[in-house]
Formats: C-alpha cells, sequence, structure tokens
C-alpha cells in the first residue's frame, strides 16, 4: 500500500458544522487503530513513511488514521477563526473515532501527536468519561508537553497565518525550510516529499500553503500570562492519563524544555523520555531511529 485512503467526517459546531478529512492506511476493517495527529500547520500526510512502516511492523493487521484537523490539508475551514481551538479539536477527533468504532469495531487503540497533536491526545487521553471506542492504551507525545515555551510561540507567530505565494513546488520547499530547519536533517528528496501536501493550487496555477491563514488568528490572542495559566489544566490533563507514555523530544527542542520533559518523568503517567541529537522542534518521525523508537514502543 503506497498511498493512504481519503475519507471524510461530519463534525458539530456552533457554524452548522464541518467536514474533517482523515487518511487511512493498512486494514479497515483491523481492531487496533493507531492515531498520528499533526503539528500547528502542518497535515495528515507528514506521517506517510510512519504509517507504512508501523502497518508493516503489525504484519498488515493495523489501521493507521492521519486526520488533517480542520483548516488543513483536506479539511474545511471554520467559519469562526475562534473555533481554532484544542477543545474544538479534541471534539472532532471524538466524532472521527466514533466513526471508526462504525466503520469496523475498535478493540486497541493508540495515539501518536506531534506537537499540536500531542496536546489533542492530551485532551482526548486524560479526560475522564469521555466515549472512545476502546481506553486509550498508548500514548506518544512527540516533542510536546503541558509547559509550552514562550520563546517558540513568538517563533512560530513571525510564520503562521501569514499570506504566501509560490511559483514552483521547489520554491515552496524551500521557503518552508527556512522555517523548519529545527526538524533536523533531511535529504532534499525527503524534504520535498514532506513538503508536496503543504501546499495547494491557486487558481491561476501559483501555489500557497495548504491552511486557512485564519488558524493564526487565536494563536495571535495568546498572550504570556494565558499560556502560563493554561498550564495548570495541561499538566491536570497530564496526570489524569492512564496509556503507557512515551515522550520524544528533540534535544534542541526550543518548545519543550529539558526540565519540562524531565517532570513528565516523575508524575501522571511516567513518561518514558527519548531525545534526538541534532534535532529541535519537533522530529519529523522521518529517520530510522525515530521510526524504530516509535514502532517498537506500540508494538513490543
Amino acid at each position: 500500500m503506497t498511498e493512504p485512503t481519503l475519507n471524510y467526517v461530519s463534525c458539530p459546531d456552533a457554524a452548522g458544522g464541518h467536514r474533517m478529512a482523515w487518511w487511512e492506511w493498512g486494514d479497515p476493517s483491523a481492531s487496533h487503530v493507531v492515531m498520528c495527529v499533526h503539528g500547528l500547520s502542518r497535515q495528515g500526510r507528514d506521517f506517510d513513511l510512519l504509517a507504512q512502516a508501523l502497518v508493516a511492523r503489525a504484519g498488515g493487521a493495523l489501521r493507521v488514521v492521519c486526520p488533517d484537523v480542520v483548516g488543513r490539508g483536506r479539511s474545511e475551514w471554520l467559519k469562526d477563526p475562534m473555533g481554532y481551538q484544542l477543545q474544538n479539536y479534541a471534539a472532532d477527533m471524538l466524532a472521527l473515532l466514533a466513526q471508526l468504532q462504525r466503520n469496523a469495531p475498535v478493540s486497541t487503540l493508540d495515539w501518536v501527536g506531534t506537537s499540536m497533536g500531542g496536546l489533542i491526545g492530551m485532551a482526548v487521553g486524560g479526560t475522564p468519561g469521555l466515549p472512545l471506542p476502546a481506553p486509550l492504551r498508548r500514548l506518544v507525545l512527540n516533542d510536546v508537553g503541558p509547559v509550552i515555551q514562550w520563546q517558540a510561540l513568538q517563533r512560530i507567530g513571525t510564520y503562521l497565518g501569514h499570506p504566501t505565494r509560490f511559483d514552483t513546488l521547489q520554491q515552496a520547499a524551500d521557503a518552508m525550510w527556512a522555517v523548519s530547519t529545527s526538524f533536523g536533517p533531511h535529504t532534499p528528496q525527503q524534504w520535498l516529499d514532506l513538503s508536496r501536501p503543504m501546499v495547494r493550487a491557486l487558481p491561476d496555477g501559483a501555489l500557497t500553503l495548504h491552511y486557512d491563514p485564519a488558524i493564526a488568528v487565536p494563536f495571535r490572542t495568546i498572550t504570556r500570562e494565558a499560556a502560563a495559566q493554561g498550564e495548570a489544566t495541561l499538566w491536570q490533563l497530564y496526570d489524569n492519563i492512564q496509556a503507557a507514555t512515551l515522550l520524544t523530544r528533540g534535544a534542541q527542542s526550543d518548545l519543550l524544555s529539558r526540565e519540562t520533559a524531565q517532570a513528565m518523568t516523575q508524575r501522571g503517567p511516567r513518561a518514558r523520555l527519548v531525545e534526538f541529537a541534532g534535532v529541535g522542534h519537533a522530529p519529523t518521525l522521518i529517520a530510522p531511529d525515530q521510526v524504530e523508537c516509535v514502532a517498537s514502543f506500540l508494538f513490543d
């Protein structure tokens, strides 16, 4: 299987609802589901290589589901930009999980979340009483935790939602690399493959980034004080998690500090911490050692 299947789920919201796209790898009838959820300005095709590796590791008896969080990729854009919030993303994931359960019963549920996708995973795994099809068994938090460094938010704010226009895919890839060097070493082909789903065509044939620029609207309302206040809520979610938890961190990450990572090994699910040298925020889970780290945690 070299290409995933594209599907959609209807999600409620105050403006009449929206459609969220999701990509599926592996056996659509498999009872073991791994949800892979991307970062703030990314999309579900980020996990192509990891998904294929996981399906192979499971001998094919696996569903890997990679949503395009609303406002990104093939998903619809929200009418109200202030809807781009963590609690709404988590609600969309519940709608998706319910659809997966209707398609084929889920007996084992795992989650791999990069950055924002990890925060969504914390909300899903750390909120008691949610109607999950199965308890969250294993959780991978990729370079994210309850404390997000203010300087990283400021860095992301310098490029998030700004108008973009590119003449070629290579030009777009070069521009994205300029703000993504912290992802760590990639070959030119790896980066081009990662970049291809990150753009969409404009009517005149030029390219622009895939996401709704309005995802930056609520992001820009975050103050340092509000971010600090949100930490208590995130720690509570983290402390509630019952799933076995792996925390992967870029050793040079400016978003997840080593102090926060160490604290996460001592409380709540007491995450196992693995750091990747030469990488900042966030590991792309493409390098063989990164793929093996996640796969062995989920299956061994």
